[in-house]
């Protein structure tokens, strides 16, 4: 997996200028599900919120793939798991709670910024054979 590749202009400009993005790990599933995604130094992060063992964040950890929209585009990405202990992880947090501080969705940013979820963060890079 080439961590150093970045993704297209786009899909930063959508991120600042919208809170959801859709996903879909795995290569089976139907549908995508809206969640929260924020960029740090030009990463791309996601945390689970409801931790659950039939989810986006699963699909990624047993298939390593899955599928970002943002707009009308479609694209096909690797995920990677964060460890806990990742340095990053203080930078995620500090991220959804500014990119997330409108006042329904602070007390959920809040949350997904503990420590807690540390272990619940996925990192997307761009799939090189992004054909869908």
């Amino acid at each position: 997996m080439n961590t150093n590749e970045k993704f297209p202009a786009d899909l930063y400009t959508y991120m600042k200028e919208h809170t959801l993005m859709e996903v879909k790990g795995g290569t089976t599933r139907p549908t995508f599900l809206k969640i929260w995604m924020v960029e740090v130094d030009g990463r791309v992060f996601a945390r689970s919120w409801n931790k659950s063992e039939r989810s986006w964040f699963t699909e990624f950890l047993r298939t390593g793939v899955g599928e970002i929209k943002y707009g009308d585009t479609i694209m096909k990405v690797k995920g990677k798991k964060i460890a806990a202990e990742d340095p990053v992880n203080p930078r995620i947090s500090e991220a959804y709670l500014k990119k997330y501080n409108q006042p329904q969705n602070l007390p959920y940013a809040e949350g997904i910024s503990k420590p807690e979820y540390f272990d619940y963060t996925m990192e997307f890079f761009p799939d090189p054979d992004n054909t869908v």
